[in-house]
């Protein structure tokens, strides 16, 4: 008997859990990336390959909506494999910092660092951390990317407020997020909490039917996913088709800023 003790996982050890399954079988098959690109058609940026409602129509509003300058800071909010955040490095020739739940998902993101960045790779930092507990320094962000990720906090208030503890004054976070047109007024008063300000709100329509397209592609080949993946990150994925196809929402896009001061930087 082994009677080595050791102590019990963390909240966002466990919590991270099916996340490090779920990446960790997703780069033996191709299997994922395929259902995606199928389901987003023309629109799928293949070498992102994110697992998210990312396409090229927000890649380019991600940049457009960040305003950010070369050599400023980007930091990527729950970036799973990286790809987001490196493509926006590379676009906007910015210095990324990047954080995600999984271990084996920031792994992954290292190391493609090379691969979007080259030479400059080391202009390009993952580490695991919470959205709720970063521990990024005050200030230290000139924009954050949020894509698919603050509904999975587990405090959506504490992660906004953290979020904003690291975005310097006149900085942009942008967050997609899914919900009905006024069905949720808690956000505008958690935004106020941060101390952030709402400046555009920019609707994706076109994404619900995406989803659908994507969660029956999931079902239909529920037994490959489980034989090429496994039992339990298959059935995680189905799990999220059935119980979200009933009730699709619109997928909105929420910039939101610290207001410029006028006695310098916070």
């Amino acid at each position: 008997m082994n009677t080595t003790t050791t102590a019990p996982p963390t909240p966002g050890r466990q919590r991270s859990a099916q996340y490090d399954a779920f990446h960790f079988a997703r780069a033996r098959t191709e299997l994922v990336a395929r259902l995606y690109a199928e389901a987003m058609g023309e629109d799928y940026p293949a070498e992102v390959a994110a697992s998210s409602s990312c396409d090229w129509p927000l890649l380019g509003l991600l940049a457009a909506r960040l305003r950010l300058c070369p050599g400023q800071v980007l930091v990527d909010a729950g970036c799973g494999a990286g790809g987001i955040g490196l493509w926006l490095a590379r676009a906007l020739a910015v210095r990324l910092d990047a954080f995600d739940l999984s271990p084996v998902a920031v792994a992954q993101a290292t190391a493609r660092r090379a691969h979007f960045l080259g030479p400059a790779a080391d202009r390009a930092v993952f580490r695991v951390a919470e959205l709720e507990n970063t521990g990024l320094p005050d200030g230290c962000a000139h924009g954050i990317v949020c894509v698919d990720a603050l509904g999975r906090a587990a405090d959506r208030g504490a992660a906004l407020r953290e979020l904003s503890r690291v975005l310097a004054t006149g900085g942009r976070l942008v967050v997609t997020r899914a919900l009905r047109r006024g069905a949720d007024p808690a956000w505008h008063q958690q935004v106020d909490a941060a101390g952030l300000t709402q400046e555009h709100v920019d609707e994706r329509p076109g994404e619900p039917a995406m989803w659908e397209r994507l969660y029956r592609l999931w079902i239909a080949h529920a037994d490959q996913l489980r034989r090429e993946l496994g039992e339990a990150p298959a059935q995680n994925m189905l799990r999220e088709a059935h119980q979200v196809l009933p009730g699709l929402r619109s997928h909105l896009i929420w910039v939101t800023r610290y207001p410029v001061s006028h006695g310098g930087d916070r």
